[in-house]
């Protein structure tokens, strides 16, 4: 029996959308019949792929409006993909084809569910962090579990290698999703409302460093924040100090010193005084010389 063929009506932005193109365009048995980007989107290489492809590109303020379903009905769909977009759908929306629609979510649901995902994992201190393709429903990353994945976490990872491997593994999961639509092999795993947490979308503020906690947790919150547009921020003098990289120093010796003192400098960058024990800091941005015994605050002073 040959393969059932798929069409698809997609929903996406960014990176993540782009490798998933790909990887799904290569197989003759899936067709996009329209790609849907972000409203406000700055993405012009979902534009570039829908014109070499020849793939209708619609955008949509209220994808919700019956002025879009009225258009997107004129597109054949078997299934509609949203794979980093940023519009909620609505019933009468999402129950439009008849395999309705999917997400694929960077977060292991149902215990990471909403924004932010990675650095939460992260800042919690997990061994593995998942990738979830699931239905949608009227809540949000509520919807049952169609396939997951999960990844480890070491000392070594960091917010920059997690997002790396998601960019490619979100791709590989979504594809591996529709292949069982195609062959009928889809089962749903309910998800428990119950269980899990939402994860709040960070906000300015977020990133200050509390020298209060162990250096364990600081440790994980630094390497939550390490991307070059984020980082975990802290006073010196007044001055702001931006810290990508830090280290846990083995059998550290606890110093009887007040949190946030600079306890020692050397030759990878210097040492302050946490709740428990010391930190080495690696990475960071300061415009002053830092000398020993200045201390890092969560205040500008």
């Amino acid at each position: 029996m040959l393969p059932k063929k798929i069409t698809i009506g997609y929903f996406a932005d960014g990176i993540w959308s782009h490798n998933a193109f790909l990887k799904i365009i290569q197989n003759p048995n899936f067709k996009f019949s329209f790609i849907v980007p972000r409203f406000d989107t700055k993405d012009q290489t979902l534009l570039r792929f829908s014109q070499e492809y020849n793939i209708p590109y619609i955008k949509s303020a209220n994808i919700n409006s019956q002025e879009f379903i009225d258009t997107i009905k004129e597109y054949p769909c078997d299934i509609f993909v949203s794979m980093s977009f940023n519009q909620i759908f609505k019933k009468h929306l999402y129950t439009i084809p008849k395999f309705q629609t999917i997400n694929c979510h960077a977060g292991k649901l149902p215990f990471y569910r909403g924004r932010n995902i990675l650095n939460w994992a992260l800042i919690n201190d997990e061994k593995e962090f998942g990738i979830t393709v699931h239905f949608i429903d009227d809540g949000i990353d509520t919807g049952d579990i169609i396939l997951q994945k999960t990844y480890q976490i070491t000392d070594h990872d960091d917010y920059s290698t997690l997002l790396n491997k998601a960019h490619t593994q979100c791709a590989e999961v979504l594809y591996e999703a529709l292949l069982l639509f195609q062959t009928n092999s889809v089962k749903r795993t309910i998800q428990n409302p119950l269980e899990g947490f939402y994860c709040p979308m960070r906000i300015q503020g977020d990133e200050i460093i509390n020298w209060k906690q162990t250096s364990r947790e600081i440790f994980n919150f630094i390497r939550a924040l390490n991307s070059p547009n984020l980082g975990a921020l802290s006073y010196i003098n007044g001055e702001p100090i931006q810290i990508f990289k830090a280290c846990i120093i083995p059998d550290a010796y606890c110093y009887k010193a007040i949190e946030g003192s600079v306890v020692s400098i050397n030759k990878l960058g210097f040492i302050v005084k946490t709740l428990d024990s010391t930190l080495q800091i690696l990475e960071y941005n300061f415009n002053q010389k830092i000398k020993i015994g200045d201390r890092l605050t969560k205040y500008k002073q």
